[in-house]
């Protein structure tokens, strides 16, 4: 078939695979020599992991798609994404052996090209699930070009074969951590415990020190080895209370950066993810320089315009928290015409769109539903009963969640319990309805108690 002239930018699909070393770091290394080459990496699936086919004594791939913008034709854009291959050091030796990155082209646009080299649509993608999968993240109603009968993608995937066990979209933590698997029915609940650096934080305001957390390490490494351990650390500078006074972003950094420096210089915590609770981006950036791995941010970008591309930049995790205006206004917004479920969402789909606009990859999203944060006592509760509904939200699918509950105002009002420290039993509740609904990670103060409740959730529903 002859070759079209190219009349601008076209749209195409990439497959992207590795199953050797760090296998989601050579996709991102070829997502971002993509992008130097000047083909604009549009979106990210999720990524996948999942067992080899055809030569099946290998280890497991790491499998995504990415959407591209090119103003490259097929043959072209084929010899760059060859020319990526071995940058990255594929050296090919068997057919479907290991490789350090497989890149294909799945689509360019609607065309179907046959040549003795370059097949498009590709022509295996169809009985593949680790390639369907990933491409129905991004265009699961478009139809299969040249599919007789006329198929989309989500329903030639629905046609295959359940895998076995199911294929689950991995979110790296850190470097330590086994990544998070949000579509695994058996996965652990991770434990995200709470470190304010504050002096006026909701509930342990002043607590700490944040010149001086030697008092905090003991009970840190026993919380990393009681039976249900304490994984990831949430480090604030800033507290998100209303009307807090805002500190200037050295002062924050001034609380958080010497506790990342004292946890990343001792070797027994190297397994502990640190997370920074901040909404701004040059706080961020310092202590993603520091060691930190993920980026917790109440507004979901919304509060500093260099924060989702600060994210991008350093290619961090990242927690997305559902919220309205800010601290100090989002309680006068808190009206959700159609309900509370489609309007969180639609909200986060939005934010999530952002992130991927901004370059921020899929898989490095992690999504909050924002408990308390422009809700209601009953909208809080709603989320709670119906999570699972908002877990599975049109275009939110297989995103992982962190859910914080924690001695929340909604719990001592219903409990009767005014003091903050005291509310462990209603926190316990909310945290049990939270893993029932599906939440990867649960935000908590109180680590020894709540790792019994989510060890105990976690037998009766993550089976």
């Amino acid at each position: 078939m002859a070759e079209r002239p190219q009349t601008g930018p076209r749209r195409a699909y990439i497959a992207l695979g590795s199953n050797i070393g760090d296998r989601i770091s050579y996709i991102q290394k070829a997502c971002q020599k993509m992008t130097d080459k000047g083909i604009h990496v549009l979106r990210t699936s999720a990524l996948y992991e999942t067992k080899p086919m055809y030569l099946e004594n290998q280890q497991h791939f790491v499998n995504g798609v990415c959407e591209i913008e090119t103003t490259l034709d097929p043959p072209s854009l084929l010899e760059q994404l060859k020319e990526i291959e071995a940058d990255l050091g594929r050296v090919k030796v068997v057919d479907n052996g290991p490789r350090t990155v497989d890149l294909d082209i799945l689509l360019y646009d609607k065309e179907v090209l046959r040549t003795d080299f370059l097949i498009i649509p590709h022509q295996r993608m169809m009985e593949r699930e680790f390639v369907l999968r990933p491409l129905c993240d991004l265009v699961p109603h478009a139809p299969i070009p040249d599919s007789t009968p006329l198929l989309s993608f989500r329903r030639q995937l629905e046609r295959l074969p359940a895998a076995d066990p199911p294929l689950s979209s991995l979110t790296p933590l850190s470097h330590n951590l086994p990544a998070l698997t949000s579509q695994s029915p058996n996965r652990r609940t991770h434990l995200m415990a709470v470190l304010n650096l504050t002096p006026d934080s909701f509930s342990d305001g002043g607590l700490h020190s944040p010149t001086d957390l030697n008092p905090l390490l003991p009970k840190l490494r026993k919380q990393l080895q009681q039976k249900h351990p304490l994984t990831i650390l949430d480090i604030g500078g800033q507290s998100t209370r209303p009307h807090a006074p805002q500190f200037a972003p050295q002062e924050e950094l001034g609380r958080i950066l010497p506790a990342i420096h004292v946890l990343r210089s001792d070797p027994s915590f190297a397994k502990l993810a640190i997370s920074i609770d901040t909404y701004r981006a040059s706080v961020a950036a310092a202590a993603m320089e520091a060691g930190a791995d993920i980026i917790n941010d109440i507004s979901a970008g919304q509060m500093d315009p260099e924060m989702l591309p600060t994210i991008a930049h350093v290619g961090c995790t990242c927690v997305l928290m559902h919220m309205r205006g800010t601290p100090d206004t989002m309680m006068k917004l808190t009206d959700y015409p159609s309900g509370v479920i489609e309007g969180v969402g639609s909200e986060l789909l939005r934010r999530v769109q952002e992130a991927e606009r901004a370059g921020i990859r899929r898989w490095r999203i992690i999504l909050d539903p924002g408990i308390g944060f422009a809700k209601t006592q009953s909208q809080n509760l709603e989320i709670l009963r119906r999570f699972d509904e908002l877990r599975n939200f049109e275009g939110l699918q297989g995103l992982p969640w962190v859910v914080g509950v924690s001695r929340k105002g909604f719990i001592g009002k219903i409990t009767g319990v005014e003091e903050a420290s005291e509310r462990k039993w209603g926190t316990a509740a909310c945290v049990a309805a939270a893993v029932r609904g599906g939440a990867e990670i649960v935000r908590v103060h109180d680590v020894e108690e709540m790792g019994q409740v989510v060890a105990m959730a976690d037998a009766l529903w993550r089976v």
